[in-house]
């Protein structure tokens, strides 16, 4: 049975309080989708969530590089993609996709639906909606 897990962000101040519900909702998964539209605050959500896991590094979306490593304070690595660019599911192959989705740390993804096909079955296909009062909710099934 399909369970839908929501967390409502009401503005950039509940932002990490938000992470943190996030990180602790999700548990052991590490594959974490991102579906949403421009905008909408899907590095804003990432840099929150590398802020609770104590990541000093400066965060910012990789859209150039594809993907961005951060430390976080535990001493595991994280990464962050950004596959707006992508046009051909071989650039996200090549750039070492697999390693990392098999690597066991986190990864979060920004417009996954340009390689939703090579998205492994156990990925977290977590979604946020902006409504009408600027606040947003994000949620997934589990």
């Amino acid at each position: 049975m399909h369970m839908t897990q929501e967390i409502h962000i009401k503005d950039i101040a509940d932002l990490d309080r938000a992470a943190k519900e996030f990180l602790e909702k999700i548990g052991d998964n590490t594959l974490v989708a991102l579906f949403a539209p421009m905008g909408s605050g899907k590095t804003t959500f990432t840099t929150a969530i590398c802020r609770v896991l104590g990541v000093t590094d400066p965060v910012g979306s990789p859209t150039f590089a594809i993907v961005n490593e951060y430390m976080r304070a535990d001493g595991d690595p994280m990464y962050h993609f950004d596959f707006y660019r992508i046009n051909k599911l071989q650039e996200a192959i090549e750039i070492g996709l697999y390693d990392y989705l098999d690597s066991g740390c986190l990864c979060i993804m920004e417009w996954p639906e340009n390689i939703e096909e090579l998205l492994p079955e156990e990925t977290l296909k977590v979604q946020i909606r902006v409504n009408p009062d600027q606040s947003r909710t994000i949620f997934w099934e589990e």
